[in-house]
């Protein structure tokens, strides 16, 4: 193709080229979001970053952009392409060289010439002059680019579940994107595109650094939440709030989601991934909407059978725990050893295990231990069981109740009718015997939790054993990285609020709801008091056998006591 139609090469040339690259796809043509999308890729600031909601086609517009810059500006133009993990970063340039293919003539004269770097991994386009680099590179986020040059970077998605679970995570992920800096030519162009995975997103950081970012979310923002998208909103969506046939909750891109697929993807989420990813609101962080901190939990090493009398909180940065105790909380949330352990080591006052049956599908059965001593409660075990009322489920649930030498076993019974506990009976007769207590909830369960967990928590009661916080974190490492956080107890805690299904899951946070509140009114005792109490009543014992050595027997406590002159 010796000459550009020129249709192709005005002010919105990107957006012919994309109609023409959807119907040789066999696609329906492009929403108008995509086209917006489009024509802000095309036309946008040097820095800039499209952040819309999943499923909208990011990628497959940037690789056609890839193509019409080519035909369209410069064939000897150079891309570097960074994902999170080298194989997206792969199918990246594959589906951009196999775009270049199913267009035909149009791009025939752009695909590499035989002695051409042609691979998934670098190709070179036709026209291109001889160069040290490839017309189009792809790259994991992690992967070495020193001495790379290219003039437009797109980072396609480069934060994933798995690389930005922790803060540390988020903090080495947020020093390598600095490295594009660099790598760019004078005068090139950084064009991310992406989906933030955590209320934390490094993405939020971009403004500071200069990058002009546009969102697109999945539905009409409600009014309460404009003023955390700030100047962010893409004009079109801006359009939508104005015009009254638009009321807020209506989809912004009908012809890819309509409302009843949105409410699917919503259920399917949990409200608070869904406000995440589907309508991009990262103001989620509000003290008041996440009133959960992990930063106000004790984290050390228990004991299964003892406990000091007494731990104490403190914020203070040199008892944070490093990256060995992986935390998923906020930045700038953290675990915290205690300031001092006071008092003699003592049997805790009793411990229960609570049990959330799985109610379908993909949930877990959630099992907490919880144990107590002068209104401090223990966290010693927590996991989460796959299935149900399977018989391996029953038979771990009584060795745990063996293991951590629990009183009392809490059942909910809102599943199955009190079927959970019959089966689990016959099962501790044989593993260990002890007493089963069902219990039965009515308050909205978002609530029930928070209610029962923040008074706790504030009074910096809650004590977590620390190998408890490690195991709850590597638990979930079979799952696929979307779905691993989720299921883990600490993302759970940290994650909840009071919205009706904020979380997808929640298992593992309900059991331990259950066993805590099970102490809940031995709140009322003052641990000071029973450390007094517990002195005292080492001081008699240490008396009596005084006695009983000196005197040979034990006299009457009141005869110890010699009367005032």
């Amino acid at each position: 193709m010796s000459q550009v139609d020129p249709r192709l090469t005005s002010r919105d040339g990107f957006k012919n080229f994309l109609y023409l690259a959807w119907k040789c796809l066999g696609l329906p043509e492009p929403t108008p979001i995509q086209y917006d999308i489009a024509d802000y890729i095309a036309n946008g600031p040097r820095r800039c970053m499209v952040q819309a909601f999943r499923g909208v086609g990011k990628s497959y517009i940037a690789s056609a952009y890839v193509i019409w810059q080519a035909l369209a500006g410069s064939s000897d133009h150079q891309f570097l392409v960074v994902s999170a993990s080298k194989q997206r970063a792969d199918d990246f340039s594959t589906f951009t060289m196999r775009l270049m293919q199913e267009m035909g003539d149009i791009t025939a004269h752009l695909l590499p010439r035989e002695g051409q770097r042609d691979s998934k991994v670098a190709f070179d386009f036709g026209p291109a002059a001889p160069s040290h680099a490839p017309s189009v590179t792809s790259r994991g986020v992690f992967s070495a680019i020193t001495g790379q040059r290219a003039d437009t970077i797109i980072p396609d998605d480069v934060e994933s579940w798995n690389n930005s679970m922790t803060a540390s995570m988020r903090d080495k992920l947020s020093e390598t994107i600095k490295e594009y800096d660099a790598v760019i030519k004078p005068g090139g162009r950084i064009i991310f595109l992406g989906t933030p995975q955590s209320e934390q997103s490094i993405y939020r950081e971009l403004v500071r650094r200069g990058f002009d970012i546009r969102v697109w979310p999945a539905q009409v923002p409600q009014t309460k939440l404009l003023s955390g998208y700030g100047d962010t909103l893409a004009p079109l969506i801006t359009q939508m709030l104005a015009d009254p046939k638009m009321a807020a909750g209506r989809p912004t891109d009908p012809l890819r989601f309509g409302q009843e697929d949105l409410l699917e993807r919503e259920l399917s989420y949990g409200h608070s991934l869904y406000q995440l990813q589907f309508m991009l609101d990262q103001s989620a962080s509000d003290e008041d909407r996440y009133p959960l901190k992990l930063s106000q939990l004790i984290v050390t090493d228990l004991d299964t059978d003892v406990c000091h009398e007494k731990y104490t909180w403190c914020s203070d940065p040199d008892k944070a725990w490093d990256s060995t105790v992986p935390c998923v909380g906020f930045n700038g949330d953290r675990y915290y050893r205690p300031m001092s352990k006071i008092g003699e080591q003592v049997p805790y006052q009793g411990k229960v295990l609570a049990v959330d049956p799985s109610g379908r599908g993909a949930d877990e059965t959630g099992v907490a231990v919880v144990g107590h001593y002068g209104g401090q409660m223990f966290v010693l075990e927590s996991k989460g069981l796959a299935g149900g009322f399977e018989t391996e489920v029953l038979e771990e649930i009584a060795r745990m109740a063996l293991r951590q030498k629990v009183n009392l076993i809490l059942v909910e019974e809102n599943f199955g009718q009190g079927m959970f506990a019959a089966l689990l009976k016959p099962i501790l007769q044989k593993i260990y015997p002890c007493g089963i207590e069902e219990t039965r909830h009515s308050i909205q369960k978002e609530r029930r939790i928070i209610d029962t967990l923040e008074p706790v928590c504030n009074a910096r009661k809650l004590i977590v054993d620390k190998q408890l916080v490690i195991d709850d974190y590597n638990s979930t490492r079979d799952r696929s990285g979307d779905q691993a956080q989720r299921y883990q107890l600490m993302y759970q805690f940290s994650r909840i609020t009071r919205v009706k299904g904020s979380l997808r899951h929640d298992d593992r946070l309900d059991a331990l709801q259950m066993a805590v509140g099970y102490w809940v009114d031995a709140m009322a005792k003052d641990t000071d008091v029973q450390i007094r109490q517990a002195a005292e009543s080492r001081r008699e014992k240490a008396l009596e056998t005084f006695m009983e050595h000196t005197v040979g027997h034990t006299p009457s406590r009141t005869s110890w006591i010699q009367p005032r002159p």
